[in-house]
């Protein structure tokens, strides 16, 4: 079983039906904690570092084989929680920052929430360090966006999204930094690789639990 740590309940039917699409039969067990994100924002990732760590122990007491942490703005601190953790976590966004990096230099960092804009910055750059690939990493906010996202606007959003993408310039790659935006790749025309990390994100949770189980993935009984 792949736990997943959310930080909305909107990422709950997207990554099921990923899952649907593309794992299927494999069992997800959903853990949403709004308030972390709250928190985070006001405080700093490491302020909910005790709080990440317990909901770990209680996945992996639920029988969890590996944990996908999908929020960016605490993926970090739930990667360092994974020494104490006894299973693998992962965060969502590491598989999608070493896309960009072998994809080009210019990378643009494109985020609605700013909390995620500087731990989604050094994930691309700690990438860009193993594979020994020079970047320049800029920062987009898109203004107002996450205002419609949380008031259930999720078109809006990805519509506020996808026009800002339209608009950089000068890219190689641009880097969606939260899994709630994965929608505005259907809707931008940029000229820029657009990635996201929902897709890549799960794939990788999902061979860590197959791996925890001797390499065979985690299949639901439902």
């Amino acid at each position: 079983m792949l736990a997943l740590l959310h930080t909305s309940p909107l990422h709950v039917p997207v990554f099921d039906a990923l899952r649907d699409e593309d794992h299927p039969g494999l069992e997800l067990r959903h853990v949403v904690r709004e308030d972390l994100l709250t928190r985070a924002g006001q405080e700093g990732p490491e302020a909910v570092a005790g709080d990440v760590r317990a909901v770990l122990d209680r996945a992996v007491a639920d029988g969890a084989r590996a944990v996908l942490c999908t929020c960016s703005s605490i993926g970090g601190v739930a990667e360092a929680a994974a020494a104490d953790a006894g299973v693998p976590v992962l965060r969502v966004d590491r598989p999608m920052a070493a896309a960009a990096v072998a994809a080009g230099p210019r990378i643009v960092v494109l985020a609605t929430v700013a909390s995620t804009l500087g731990p989604t910055v050094a994930l691309v750059e700690e990438e860009a360090r193993r594979a020994g690939r020079p970047v320049a990493v800029r920062t987009l906010l898109v203004e107002d966006a996450w205002e419609c996202f949380t008031a259930g606007d999720t078109r809006e959003y990805a519509r506020l999204v996808a026009r800002a993408a339209d608009e950089v310039t000068g890219a190689d790659v641009i880097v969606l930094a939260q899994a709630s935006m994965t929608p505005a790749r259907g809707l931008t025309s940029a000229t820029a690789l657009v990635l996201s990390s929902p897709g890549p994100g799960l794939a990788a949770g999902a061979r860590a639990a197959g791996a925890a189980e001797g390499g065979e993935p985690t299949w639901a009984t439902k």
